[in-house]
């Protein structure tokens, strides 16, 4: 059966030699494009001074369709990254050659090795040769120059840049009030034409009113009663603003009686024929009004007519005013005026006290009662977080953090029996004013070569604790990492703490983070409040930003 089959395979090769080129051909160019990529790496150089760069070149030679990931971050440790250029890339055919250049630096003498690089190509990895790097010293003369003394720490000054952040945003929130309640309030509005003539005086007001008759148009449209109407309401009106008799409230005949009495009793020097053509005006007023009656035209003008007279003429017969009545009319103009004013500054300030009180709500809604207490009371560790951070390095070997602010160098005191064992001890700290939270940082270069103890040290640190009046300390564990992968050991807990000038204990929290190698060891303590929530913020922000030294 075989080799039956093997039989017709050859005749079949036999017969089409054009099938088994095209099957050699597409192994052949199946081969090429499976071929495994190609990588290199190098560097301008493995010796440098303090603080020069080399520069590092991953080369990678692979398929056209390749993913190719290469490194990213301070991946380089304990070389630091400088810049990571652009990836260089170059085609050919069904081929690409990458190249990705990186800039590393160090800034401590010694012979360093750069690590192998994990390169990913289609989610597979390639490492990179490791490469040795000695930084040497920059020489100094000391014999040519002379020694100087380390120079004390300067005071500088606290930056006020969130004041003024806080500052501004006041003073723009109240000319934006100011200029509300001044466009809504205090601003002289432009009075509409109903509203000039409600301030003119009686005497204008009604002359300006009896113009306006003249001109309507109720007696082209039959409307006399309309007509007559607004002749006599002028006129009362006129009558008591100025005459200061109840005119609108009473009926023609009642009018005509007030003002003869007045005339008897010498308080209006009016003729006689002026109160007839009054009264005359009036009764044909309520024939039109009440009777449906019907006057000429001629005779409706010439009442107009008539009514302009009378109100000239009352105008004239009024008596001049007193100095004593000018006085009162004053005083009440003065007392109007008060009034407005207080009724302008009541609604302003109630809109302030409006304003104020939203804004804090809003507050309160967005960020939470106790945030906006604070910020109206300045909580000092509060001002700790939202203040100016410093990023600096404390002792050698260094330690660098982020801080709320400066940690003070610290006379160092050995426990007994420690002095031995230590060859120098740096200790960095800040300590709040008003609370338990504090910060510190110590380097310590021991006198032997030989691995710190860790658990030693916490002992001391909580004994220590403890011999300030702390009660109750609950210890835990774990490991730590910092961002460059560098690993030492957290110790946290919570216990009862003495706080300076308070009575009793306080419940609070601690970290203890250790360091170090062959020879030195490196150790940041916090201790804050439980129920701070802004000194655990801090706490959380310090810890992000831990750096170390793994060699001196």
């Amino acid at each position: 059966m075989i080799d039956s089959i093997l039989i017709h395979k050859y005749r079949f090769m036999a017969k089409r030699p054009w099938a088994v080129l095209c099957l050699l051909f597409l192994s052949f160019t199946s081969g090429l494009s499976q071929e495994a990529p190609v990588l290199s790496s190098r560097v301008d150089t493995t010796q440098i001074k303090i603080g020069e760069q080399i520069h590092f070149t991953v080369s990678v030679e692979t398929d056209s369709t390749a993913q190719v990931i290469f490194p990213e971050g301070q991946t380089f440790s304990p070389l630091e990254t400088v810049e990571a250029f652009a990836t260089d890339t170059t085609r050919k055919k069904d081929r690409m050659t990458l190249e990705k250049m990186y800039s590393l630096t160090q800034f401590d003498s010694g012979a360093y090795k750069l690590p192998s690089q994990r390169i990913e190509i289609n989610g597979k990895g390639y490492f990179t040769d490791s490469i040795m790097v000695q930084v040497a010293t920059v020489p100094v003369d000391t014999l040519a120059q002379k020694m100087y003394d380390i120079k004390p720490l300067l005071e500088v000054e606290r930056s006020n840049a969130n004041f003024w952040k806080i500052l501004l945003g006041t003073i723009i929130f109240l000319a934006v009030l100011g200029f509300l309640l001044y466009w809504f309030v205090f601003r002289a509005k432009r009075l509409t034409e109903a509203e000039k003539e409600a301030l003119l005086p009686p005497y204008d007001r009604a002359l300006l009113e009896l113009k306006k008759l003249e001109n309507s148009k109720y007696l082209i449209q039959d409307e006399y009663k309309q007509y007559y109407s607004e002749l006599t309401d002028i006129v009362r009106s006129y009558l008591e603003e100025d005459v200061h008799v109840s005119a609108l409230e009473s009926t023609s005949e009642e009018l005509i009686a007030k003002l003869e009495l007045m005339r008897d009793a010498g308080e209006l020097k009016l003729e006689g024929d002026t109160i007839g053509q009054f009264k005359r005006i009036l009764q044909t007023a309520d024939l039109v009004k009440f009777a449906k009656s019907k006057p000429p035209t001629s005779v409706a003008e010439q009442d107009r007519k008539s009514i302009e007279e009378i109100v000239i003429k009352t105008k004239e017969a009024l008596p001049e005013p007193s100095e004593e009545d000018l006085m009162q009319r004053k005083e009440y103009l003065e007392e109007m005026a008060q009034k407005e004013n207080r009724k302008k500054w009541i609604l302003a300030g109630s809109i302030t006290s409006v304003a104020v009180m939203a804004v804090i709500a809003l507050s309160i809604i967005y960020f939470g009662p106790r945030y906006v207490w604070d910020t109206i009371t300045g909580d000092p560790t509060k001002k700790l977080l939202e203040g100016d951070w410093i990023a600096s390095v404390y002792g050698y070997p260094p330690i660098s953090l982020e801080t709320p602010d400066v940690l003070v160098r610290q006379k160092a005191k050995l426990a007994q029996g420690a002095d031995e064992n230590i060859k120098e001890l740096q200790s960095f700290t800040y300590q709040s004013p008003d609370g338990l939270f504090t910060i510190n940082a110590t380097s310590t270069t021991l006198a032997q070569q030989v691995e710190p103890n860790y658990e030693q040290t916490v002992e001391r640190f909580l004994k220590g604790l403890e011999s300030r009046g702390a009660k109750n300390i609950i210890t835990k564990q774990e490991e730590f990492v910092t961002l460059t992968g560098v690993k030492g050991l957290k110790t946290y807990g919570s216990g009862k703490f003495a706080v300076p000038e308070k009575d009793g204990l306080v419940n609070g929290n601690y970290i203890v983070l250790n360091f170090g190698g062959p020879g030195f060891q490196q150790q940041i303590t916090l201790t804050w409040l439980v129920d701070d929530p802004y000194a655990q913020e801090i706490v959380d922000r310090i810890l992000k930003t831990v750096e170390v030294k793994t060699e001196v």
